[in-house]
């Protein structure tokens, strides 16, 4: 049976060199991986095991925390090598040419990282390379966002040469504090609070060859890849919903019709699947915008208007309003009083 997206697994490689990146930082190890039920001496990115993805989300986050480094996912995935993606990552690499490698790397990505998403979406002669968690409960993730980023840049160095830069790039999580880090990495402007993380690049002739080109070990390994059926993770459809909702905040609160588009159902019967589950779906943008709110709220760079904003509200008044509604107090004093914590 299919895992649930909260019992969503993420393949062993996805810690590649993380023990010695942690060892260059002075960074204990024990750390940061116990809290999260993570044995850092039996953590071993060779095996073909997994281990959960909200745990290994929240490892990243405790990391940059420990580090002391607020840069450390992208940092992380800027030395992650693109060999080191595991079965999905060398189909990609074996492909014949560099369309094969993106595509068969996007439709299989769930293989590698479950109750997660990767799209190859053509827009005005550019291609975005999208990535997103599935599940919208795993709030804290701009670590695992920065560094599943870094780590693609990578894998489209390796196809286009090491000098490759994307056009744009896009995360969904709000503006750090100082992103001078980003453009250092990507070579290129960098945009926050976006509806999904994102590399737009121009493709050039997406039939030239893979450097690494290797037609019987594309054939062998796309074999097993089927064969082996990972299992996806199958994301009930309130938490689809409320993912859906999640990306579409900042432009505004979402009608519901585009969202149901999104999941590939008529609103008709997304409203009727909702009520035979005792949901709606208004409760479900206020389950969202809470949820993120009380996130957003620890983040002391972050302004009340700009929070107000992501969580689409055209104004800072709703979303006091809402925020007495929630919490029985004001963002002003909610943030006041977290800070005493």
């Amino acid at each position: 049976m299919a895992r649930t997206a909260q019992g969503a697994q993420v393949a062993m490689v996805a810690t590649a060199g993380l023990l010695p990146f942690l060892s260059q930082l002075g960074a204990d190890a024990d750390r940061i991986m116990g809290p999260a039920g993570i044995d850092a001496s039996t953590l071993n990115a060779e095996t073909d095991g997994s281990i959960s993805l909200a745990a290994y989300v929240d490892m990243m986050e405790r990391a940059a925390r420990v580090s002391g480094r607020a840069d450390f996912g992208l940092r992380y995935g800027g030395q992650f090598p693109a060999s080191s993606h595991g079965l999905v990552g060398d189909i990609a690499l074996a492909a014949p040419s560099v369309g094969t490698a993106l595509r068969q790397f996007a439709d299989l990505f769930p293989l590698h990282q479950e109750a997660s998403e990767v799209r190859l979406q053509a827009e005005g002669g550019l291609l975005r390379l999208e990535y997103r968690i599935l599940d919208w409960r795993i709030f804290d993730r701009r670590q695992d966002a920065e560094l599943s980023i870094a780590m693609f840049q990578n894998l489209l160095r390796q196809a286009y040469g090491r000098h490759f830069t994307p056009e744009e790039v896009h995360f969904e999580h709000p503006a750090p504090p100082d992103a001078a880090a980003h453009e250092e990495i990507f070579g290129a402007p960098v945009f926050f609070g976006q509806r999904t993380n994102a590399l737009v690049f121009n493709p050039g002739d997406l039939r030239r060859p893979m450097p690494g080109a290797d037609a019987a070990a594309f054939s062998r390994l796309l074999a097993e890849a089927f064969m082996r059926r990972l299992p996806r993770g199958v994301v009930p459809l309130p938490d689809r919903l409320r993912a859906e909702i999640r990306s579409r905040l900042p432009e505004g609160s979402p009608p519901m019709e585009n969202v149901a588009a999104a999941l590939g159902v008529a609103r008709w019967t997304l409203q009727r699947r909702l009520s035979d589950l005792g949901l709606t779906y208004a409760g479900s943008v206020q389950d969202v915008r809470r949820s993120l709110a009380e996130s957003y709220l620890r983040l002391p760079h972050l302004s009340l208007s700009s929070i107000a904003q992501l969580l689409g509200y055209a104004e800072l008044s709703p979303f006091s309003r809402a925020c007495k509604r929630w919490f029985g107090a004001s963002p002003e004093q909610i943030r006041a009083a977290w800070a005493r914590e």
